[in-house]
């Protein structure tokens, strides 16, 4: 086997986590999330800037389809509502909802495309605040009366939908924007309504003849104005927090989906999902299974074969193994060159972990006959790679080791020399598998039933122990 590492190797403590193995503390993680422009994406990797991109192009499609809502609403208000004095009149609000309700239209369909630019953006904010001043501005020619008259109309309130309705991408910049715009065309509106009377004889300061009258009350319009921006100071500054949040849970997300790319499931639910911070000196003990995998002849192949040839077969190889050792409950624990580490009962509970390592080992072995048989159908000339294989049982330490800036979790023991040792032993013997008496013992007790019972070599020489043991042969 190349690139062979130590026998102790990464796994997990059962105290940290129920299911953690082999993992490093110091895994590959996105950047940290920068407080630049653009929404704190500046600094982030390409694929999290596409996620949280995915996520804002999902919040303007469902903008669009709330903003269709209110244009249908107001076609509806205004087609049951009196109409303007004198048939004959120009009608802006038919021509302003008919506008409306193509632009809504223009925007779901720029939605589609997934990318929106910011200046469409500005620009359906404006629109969106014009319409709706437009709409108001019309009241006074629709039952008319002065243009004070509109600045008691209701639908002024729409403002703040318009305005909650940018909190849905969160980007605190369009909602700053949009109440920006809001207050402004209320200014305008109250404006033109002053700009009307140049006598000021529609202004009064008494508030009962604001309310009774198309008297103008300045105080209500400043109110008005006032509560627009205090309401978009508010979201802004909650979008602001909420924005980096969003930012720095997808960068975790995106994260765990790197960790599981890299490790064992198991570790990397641990790692993201634990609730206080993993440090070095945790352990505990527990019984469980170790297996060895390796590719007998590995190294003189590797040294005849180009660098992506090797690391396609690899690939290959593993592709095969690992489903092999996974469907029988063991978590990989590491890869070591041509050799996989795998554990039954350290990083995952069962009940039955010896047991699960010599269904595994049977699995392994059908599975690297499999490969073999489908590499040499797809090149007769390709020579077999015979896989060979090891099983240990007994008590092992599971925990943290390492320092503060860099973790790994480790199994220790016996069980883990012992399954090396016997895994390169299988040269010697001649066969493809062998465990220990213990780990065999262990899963007859853990209802392990074979075919036929096993091959049992009496008083081998196992290199760097104290005496001769026996050995199980699983395969031959």
């Amino acid at each position: 086997m190349t690139d062979r590492a130590q026998p102790d190797a990464p796994a997990r403590p059962p105290s940290l986590s129920p299911s953690l193995s082999a993992a490093r503390a110091d895994a590959p993680v996105p950047a940290a999330p920068s407080r630049r422009s653009g929404g704190g994406l500046d600094r982030l990797p390409d694929r999290v800037k596409q996620t949280i991109r995915r996520q804002e192009a999902e919040a303007e499609t469902l903008i669009g389809w709330v903003q269709l809502a209110i244009v249908v609403t107001w076609a509806a208000l205004y087609s049951l509502a009196p109409k303007a004095q004198g048939g004959e009149a120009w009608q802006p609000v038919p021509v302003a909802l008919a506008g409306y309700f193509m632009f809504t239209m223009i925007r779901l369909a720029v939605t589609r495309r997934g990318f929106m630019p910011a200046w469409f953006l500005y620009l359906s904010i404006v629109i969106d605040v014009a319409i709706l001043m437009a709409l108001i501005w019309s009241f006074h020619l629709q039952y008319g009366q002065p243009p004070s008259f509109y600045l008691k109309a209701p639908t002024i309130l729409y403002v703040f939908i318009f305005i909650a309705l940018r909190a849905l991408r969160f980007d605190p910049r369009f909602v700053f924007a949009a109440g920006l715009v809001a207050a402004a065309g209320w200014l305008v509106l109250a404006g033109y309504a002053v700009a009307t009377d140049l006598t000021m004889e529609m202004i009064t300061r008494d508030y009962v003849e604001y309310l009774t009258g198309n008297k103008i009350l300045l105080g209500a319009e400043f109110d008005k104005v006032i509560s627009i921006l205090m309401v978009t100071g508010i979201l802004t500054l909650a979008l602001a927090r909420g924005r980096r949040l969003l930012v720095s849970a997808v960068a975790e997300g995106q994260a765990a989906a790197d960790l599981k790319r890299f490790f064992a499931p198991e570790v990397a639910s641990a790692i993201t999902e634990s609730d206080r911070t993993l440090a070095a000196g945790e352990g505990d003990m527990r019984e469980a299974a170790v297996m060895m995998v390796d590719i007998r002849g590995f190294t003189r192949f590797a040294a005849a074969t180009s660098p992506a040839a090797v690391m396609q077969l690899l690939a290959d190889y593993q592709g095969h193994m690992v489903p092999a050792i996974r469907a029988e409950g063991g978590v990989v624990d590491k890869f070591l060159g041509d050799g996989i580490m795998a554990t039954f009962g350290a990083a995952r509970d069962s009940e039955t972990p010896a047991a699960d390592a010599l269904r595994a080992a049977t699995a392994v072995l059908a599975a690297a006959d499999r490969w073999n048989a489908a590499r040499q159908a797809a090149d007769p000339a390709a020579r077999p790679l015979p896989v060979n294989l090891a099983v240990a049982w007994g008590r092992v330490t599971v925990g943290a080791v390492g320092d503060g800036d860099r973790l790994e979790f480790t199994v220790i023991g016996d069980p883990v020399n012992l399954a090396a040792k016997l895994e390169k032993l299988n040269k010697t013997e001649a066969v493809r598998a062998l465990c220990s008496p213990e780990a065999w013992q262990a899963a007859r007790d853990q209802g392990y039933a074979p075919a036929a019972d096993p091959e049992v070599r009496r008083g081998r020489e196992v290199p760097d122990t104290d005496q001769p043991m026996d050995l199980v042969v699983l395969a031959r």
